[in-house]
């Protein structure tokens, strides 16, 4: 075999004395380096994309392969399979799509071996990219993994076994290098690309306009999640204590963006099903980061949903439930390691935002945090000063910070 074919460069960093991106230290001369990556979903994608380019100003003779959607093939990524073949939701459909899926796994991670990439960057999608960054490691390719799945929740453990699979973790929020440190994995904090995103101060004026919502009027934004099963469990007790509230406040206009076309269908279902005033209710197919700045309040599942809100400057409700089977599990075998769980909790390390979660996660309790905040706007202004130095916090440039842990990676002796 050719030393182009069998060798992996190694690439000086900036800073490293080594002449930057220019200073190629092994035999492929003349060309950038070979990057290969995986998203398998449009938040990936979007993470892919902005990397990419923050990479191409280190690298302008770099390629780019792999798995991606429209964002990644937009900023020159070759696409072998599209990003959309790996959005599975549930238990179910993945089992479903179950040999589909290792077929695809094997074929992808062949030509990304028989490609000779210098590094392989999984981005997400921890499922998939996992044990292809594992198998590959194996073979002398570097391997990356950027998002770290929520090991500061449950499992710690899994942090030594994703040292097992990455030479290096990217994380998105400043507990989690922490946890790969006790485990002997190199793990760096990047900050968030939605901090990145998203304006220090958002214009609820604005956001009512594209929405035609009065501009005085009382607005409670409801997101009951952005999956089938956590719209199926949560919207009932969503919507009824929505109703609660607005029978408490005269005038309140109520805003339930969709996901997608499926949870409109069933956020439908449920609304028709509820005693909620169909003239001041306005149900979205999307936009929910314009409901959300334009409400003055928001009902919202546990999720990255909690994490726009507060960057967005919200006050906010958040209940959850799982099934009661998986509730029990989880407790019985003490999986999970947290006492919260809504994000802007955890990053402030205390009680921003009311949590309700499980039992507790009823409409009469819903209604009566959300009416609280409805009641004492006094407690806003706080509230908000802390979102706003969580959100400083984050806005750390994320895919500039991206492109140097991999130029840093690149500059490691193969």
């Amino acid at each position: 075999m050719s030393a182009e074919g069998s060798t992996v460069n190694g690439y000086a960093g900036p800073g490293d004395g080594g002449g930057g991106a220019a200073a190629i230290t092994t035999a492929r001369v003349g060309r950038g380096p070979r990057i290969a990556l995986v998203a398998g979903e449009t938040s990936g994608d979007q993470l892919g994309a902005g990397l990419i380019a923050e990479l191409r100003q280190r690298f302008p003779d770099a390629e780019f392969a792999g798995i991606g959607g429209d964002a990644m093939r937009g900023a020159g990524c070759q696409t072998w399979f599209d990003a959309s073949e790996l959005a599975l939701m549930g238990l179910a459909e993945i089992l479903r799509h179950l040999p589909r899926l290792l077929k695809l796994r094997r074929a992808f991670r062949e030509r990304v071996l028989d490609w000779r990439p210098d590094v392989f960057i999984g981005i997400d999608a921890p499922d998939f990219n996992l044990g292809v960054e594992r198998w590959l490691k194996q073979r002398g390719i570097r391997t990356m993994h950027y998002v770290s799945p929520s090991v500061w929740a449950w499992r710690e453990k899994r942090a030594e076994k994703i040292g097992g699979s990455a030479d290096m973790v990217l994380c998105l929020f400043p507990m989690e290098p922490p946890i790969y440190a006790r485990h002997g994995v190199d793990a760096r904090f990047v900050g968030h690309p939605m901090a990145d995103a998203i304006a220090l101060d958002s214009d609820r004026a604005d956001a009512r306009t594209r929405l035609a919502l009065p501009a005085t009027a009382p607005v409670l934004a409801v997101l009951p999640g952005s999956r089938l099963g956590e719209v199926g469990r949560l919207g009932p007790a969503f919507f009824e204590a929505a109703w609660q509230v607005a029978e408490r406040m005269p005038g309140l206009h109520i805003v339930v963006p969709a996901a997608n076309a499926r949870c409109r269908q069933l956020l439908d279902q449920q609304i028709a099903a509820s005693a909620l005033p169909a003239a001041r209710l306005h149900v979205l197919d999307g936009q929910a980061r314009d409901a959300l700045t334009a409400a003055d309040v928001v009902l919202l599942a546990s999720g990255t949903a909690t994490l726009e809100t507060m960057l967005v400057k919200r006050p906010m409700v958040v209940g959850y439930r799982v099934s009661e089977l998986t509730y029990r599990i989880a407790r019985a075998l003490k999986l999970v390691k947290v006492d919260r769980y809504a994000l802007p909790n955890v990053l402030a390390g205390r009680d921003l935002a009311p949590e309700l979660i499980q039992h507790d996660c009823t409409p009469d309790r819903l209604a009566a945090a959300v009416l609280r905040w409805f009641q004492h706007p006094g407690h806003v202004p706080g509230l908000q000063d802390d979102y706003r130095r969580l959100h400083l916090q984050l806005r750390q440039d994320a895919s500039a910070r991206a492109a140097d842990a991999v130029a840093s990676l690149l500059a490691r002796p193969a």
